[in-house]
């Protein structure tokens, strides 16, 4: 239960920073956005329609087709995502002023839309719309998910440009992409760590080594190299980026010879990364 109410606070937090974002620096520079809020976004320069209306509108006939789709605690966050998302959008609105730099405006509204989004994908909601769609064509049509959303956001983002000129559309995408990569900061973790595969003859030394000088937690696998056909261990570890120096010093000291491959990795869950060593 506790978790649930942590859930809904951050989903809550998030649509309040993605409606900042579109009402603060989107819509005072006549900038669209992807999906359903860019359609929402459309409809405020013709008709002046509170986008947060709009969004809701078009979301309340998908929930009703797509109930199937989801799981109940999906469709629970994923309602509690897009009324947020709504209600945030309605209490947020003004007369704000546009930015004299229309990349800086472009780029804060990428953030802050990135931001409010990625808080919600994190604890598993979603704000409806084109994420709907795109489940139900690939539940029932064998769509691409990631495709789907692709096309239909470039297909929003293309049809503004009638609405708001060519130059408007160009920096609308530069926003969706800072978005974008925003939303994966927040969704693969913000902590970047390193992943380290080592294949050495003196496997076992260099794991004592890990173990002992550095606290980090060795796993030997058993490989074969593809061209001699010998048996070799390979030793896998997850470090801390700055330990990164001190772990190719350890291993040079005991095989000069070594193979190693650095991997980036995110949202690293266990001892001595999300919770102390005992």
């Amino acid at each position: 239960m506790n978790k649930q109410v942590k859930d809904i606070l951050t989903i809550l937090l998030g649509s309040f920073i993605f409606a900042w974002g579109i009402n603060y620096f989107a819509i005072p520079n006549k900038l669209s956005e992807g999906g359903f809020t860019g359609i929402s976004l459309i409809l405020y320069y013709l008709f002046e329609i509170s986008p947060g209306i709009v969004i809701l509108g078009l979301n309340i006939p998908l929930f009703i087709i797509g109930y199937k789709v989801f799981g109940t605690r999906t469709l629970i966050y994923t309602i509690v995502g897009t009324v947020a998302v709504s209600v945030a959008l309605s209490l947020t609105e003004g007369n704000y002023e546009p930015v004299d730099d229309p990349l800086l405006a472009a780029l804060y509204t990428g953030v802050l839309v990135g931001s409010g989004l990625g808080l919600i994908f994190r604890v598993g909601g979603t704000t409806g719309g084109v994420d709907i769609i795109a489940r139900l064509g690939n539940k029932y049509l064998d769509w691409s998910i990631g495709r789907t959303m692709f096309l239909f956001d470039i297909l929003v983002i293309g049809a503004s440009a009638f609405f708001i000129g060519r130059e408007k559309a160009m920096y609308t995408v530069v926003a969706v992409f800072v978005g974008a990569r925003i939303i994966d900061f927040f969704v693969e973790g913000l902590d970047t760590a390193k992943a380290v595969t080592i294949i050495s003859n003196s496997a076992v030394s260099i794991s004592d080594k890990i173990t002992k000088e550095m606290e980090r937690g060795v796993t030997l696998l058993k490989g074969r190299g593809g061209y001699t056909g010998t048996d070799k261990e390979v030793l896998y570890v997850i470090i801390n980026r700055n330990e990164l120096p001190r772990m190719k010093q350890l291993v040079h000291s005991i095989d000069p010879y070594a193979f190693v491959v650095l991997h980036d990795v995110r949202d690293v869950l266990g001892e001595g990364f999300t919770f102390d060593r005992e």
